[in-house]
């Protein structure tokens, strides 16, 4: 599966994370948007800016794409294999996205 299945704000969202870049990835949320990743809620694109830099910092790994799917009207559930050194080594992430008026306006990450 490649992310050329992916609608093309998703794809802008996962390039820009592996890009690192921060300000692009921020721009694909609304200003009120809500992130929840390891039980924490991420409010505002400032708020999900800086938690995706520090979230990227805080381990070194290797991300592929296994599956992506529309949920619905709005939704879309994407499933990324992370390898790398942080606790574990390997995990299944699952991104449940809301999207409205072409922005993300919710996310949540789950394994």
């Amino acid at each position: 599966m490649t992310r050329s299945t992916l609608p093309p704000l998703l794809e802008k969202h996962f390039r820009a994370g592996d890009d690192h870049d921060w300000e692009t990835l921020a721009a694909c949320f609304h200003e009120e948007s809500v992130v929840v990743d390891d039980s924490r809620l991420h409010v505002g694109r400032a708020a999900i800016r800086a938690w995706r830099e520090e979230a990227a910092g805080a381990f070194t790994y290797t991300a592929t794409l296994t599956h992506a799917e529309p949920v619905g009207r709005t939704g879309h559930h994407v499933v990324v294999h992370l390898e790398g050194d942080f606790p574990g080594g390997v995990i299944d992430l699952h991104y449940q996205f809301t999207l409205a008026d072409g922005l993300i306006r919710s996310l949540t990450i789950a394994p």
